[in-house]
């Protein structure tokens, strides 16, 4: 598939539809908004990727909030039904990874949970391993995390 990821405005209608479309797949997984902490949003997010395809449609988002210290957390990752299994997930993390060192970040971090086994696997996959629960997630129990350095 070809892909191209661009920056995009957090308030942009296909960033936001697809934001949507990843808390409802997650309310439908888990049964609810069980997202610790703060939601992401525009003031709090340095990047938004979009992922669009040959025809241009939106198929998949990224997001990087800055934590402090050279690190940076992973939110809003989610690649629509149509486009899993096509490597749009992995041009997004890689993208996501590119511009967090064009940031100057050596680590990037990020949440998932037990009902999302295939991103545990993908992140896994992808060379990002298990570390302690950070910031809003340290006592959250159904808070797995994971993180990668840069360097």
């Amino acid at each position: 598939m070809t892909t191209t990821i661009l920056r995009t405005d957090w308030a942009d209608p296909d960033a936001e539809a697809l934001r949507s479309a990843q808390r409802a797949e997650l309310d439908t997984r888990y049964g609810a908004d069980t997202e610790p902490g703060t939601k992401p949003s525009a003031d709090d997010i340095a990047i938004f990727l979009v992922a669009r395809d040959a025809s241009g449609a939106a198929v998949g988002c990224g997001a990087l909030r800055l934590l402090g210290r050279g690190e940076a957390e992973i939110k809003r990752m989610f690649v629509t039904q149509s486009a899993r299994g096509t490597g749009v997930s992995t041009a997004i993390l890689r993208a996501l990874e590119d511009e967090a060192r064009g940031l100057g970040l050596h680590t990037l971090k990020l949440e998932t949970g037990p009902a999302q086994p295939d991103a545990v696997r993908f992140y896994e996959r992808e060379g990002y391993r298990p570390i302690a629960k950070f910031g809003y997630y340290v006592d959250s129990a159904g808070s797995l995390c994971f993180a990668r350095s840069l360097l």
